[in-house]
């Protein structure tokens, strides 16, 4: 069994990377706003993202693989171009629905994938079978959402 403080630390890695996102669209829209584009807010967020990510890699001194070319193409292209599509809704969405409820359908939508991976073992994941208190917590959520688009 884990120790509660390895499985505590995750978590709130997790929970931190969450509590993020919501900023990270509230400036992604301003810069829209500026830009008078979301793909250009998104162009600027991510080159910045990706200065980022090579100084990180160069100080670290990353190795890449010893054949580059082992690597299917689809994961050279599929989470930046995902990417995309997730921070193009999160800067065009917010100021139609709200940030709250943009992002409830957003946590939603992931919990509902999430459990499909999981369930089904998709894209090599560990199974972790579907069960009803699962479903009730993907069912809270989805509750949590009607209630803030009603109020």
């Amino acid at each position: 069994m884990k120790s509660p403080v390895l499985v505590l630390i995750p978590m709130l890695l997790a929970l931190a990377a969450g509590a993020v996102l919501p900023f990270q669209a509230v400036l992604n829209g301003q810069l829209r706003g500026l830009l008078g584009s979301p793909f250009a807010a998104g162009l600027v967020s991510f080159s910045a993202g990706t200065l980022l990510l090579l100084a990180i890699v160069l100080l670290l001194r990353t190795p890449w693989p010893a054949n580059v070319a082992a690597v299917p193409w689809y994961l050279w292209v599929a989470g930046g171009t995902l990417g995309v599509g997730y921070l193009i809704m999160s800067i065009w969405l917010p100021p139609m629905l709200g940030v709250a409820l943009t992002f409830g359908l957003i946590v939603a939508g992931q919990l509902a994938m999430s459990l499909a991976l999981d369930h089904f073992g998709w894209l090599g994941v560990a199974q972790h079978a579907i069960n009803p208190w699962r479903v009730l917590g993907a069912a809270l959520i989805v509750a949590g959402v009607i209630l803030i688009r009603k109020f």
